[in-house]
């Protein structure tokens, strides 16, 4: 499986007889997958399909989907009598006839084309829609649809894929010159330690070497940074595998993420060395740089 990213867009178009429509799905990040769909209401069952389809195919990410359905005038029905007006057309005219000749009147003869010239006598009769095909052809679309989607997310991921395998070389390489710059203390900091050590003593009478020594020893293990260099290692590893593996591992990232900054900050609170806190710092640069990227991730 590879990475996807949750920022994509897709469209397609389609038509059946006199009904024509487009679709439109895209989608931003998020924390989980939110589903907001504009489905026309008498595609009986196809907002249900749709939701479904999206919901098996995509784990994370901000998505909207609108169907826009039009209907052509042709086809719309055919050209009826309207029996009930032309009836009553019919008897008006009989009874304009009656008239007509007890008043000694003639009237002209009445054609066919005279009767259905009145208006409402003929009309278009309207085509009802039958939701069936077209729910079914477009079921039959949305997969094509989903997939041309789903390509853009993972065409996407790779080139993330990318930017944060560059992203973590450049950790382990700022891990390493971290680990450099530690051993470059340590020397310098036993240096200090006894130099610290030997002015105490000469200036505390009565103190106790022993105890001295002891305090010495212990500001040295609390100034240690050898458990967040390899727990920064262990990270690098770690998000490699996730990128390796590839799927929906944006919040497993996410998470590795901020232990990362964890450990970049506990790394600066501890230097006490210039060198250490120049590397520390650069550090928490990248790993803030993966973060963002990292949001994009599904």
């Amino acid at each position: 499986m590879t990475i996807r990213s949750m920022t994509a867009f897709a469209s397609a178009q389609g038509s059946l007889g006199p009904h024509s429509w487009t679709w439109e799905l895209r989608s931003v990040n998020a924390k989980g997958l939110d589903l907001r769909l504009r489905v026309p209401d008498w595609l009986e069952g196809l907002e249900a399909h749709v939701r479904k389809v999206l919901s098996q195919s995509l784990a994370r990410g901000n998505v909207s989907l609108t169907l826009r359905v039009s209907r052509t005038d042709d086809g719309a029905g055919e050209v009826q009598v309207n029996a009930a007006l032309l009836q009553s057309v019919v008897r008006a005219l009989a009874e304009a006839e009656d008239i007509a000749k007890q008043n000694q009147v003639k009237l002209g003869p009445t054609t066919a084309a005279d009767l259905l010239g009145f208006r409402g006598v003929l009309e278009q009769a309207a085509g009802e829609d039958d939701p069936a095909p077209l729910v079914a052809q477009m079921q039959t679309e949305l997969a094509d649809l989903v997939k041309a989607f789903i390509g853009m997310r993972e065409g996407e991921g790779e080139a993330l894929a990318q930017i944060l395998n560059a992203q973590l070389a450049q950790v382990q390489d700022l891990t390493e010159r971290a680990g450099a710059e530690a051993e470059d203390r340590k020397l310098r900091f036993a240096e200090t330690m006894k130099a610290n050590l030997a002015r105490v003593m000469d200036n505390a009478e009565g103190a106790d070497p022993d105890r001295v020594a002891q305090e010495l020893a212990l500001i040295a293990v609390k100034a240690d940074v050898t458990e967040e260099l390899d727990r920064l290692n262990a990270h690098v590893a770690a998000a490699r595998e996730l990128l390796q593996k590839g799927g929906a591992v944006g919040r497993r990232l996410d998470f590795l993420m901020q232990e990362f900054n964890r450990e970049a900050n506990t790394l600066c609170s501890k230097a006490q060395h210039s060198g250490l806190t120049a590397v520390g710092l650069e550090l928490k640069t990248v790993i803030d740089q993966m973060r963002e990227q990292v949001q994009n991730i599904e």
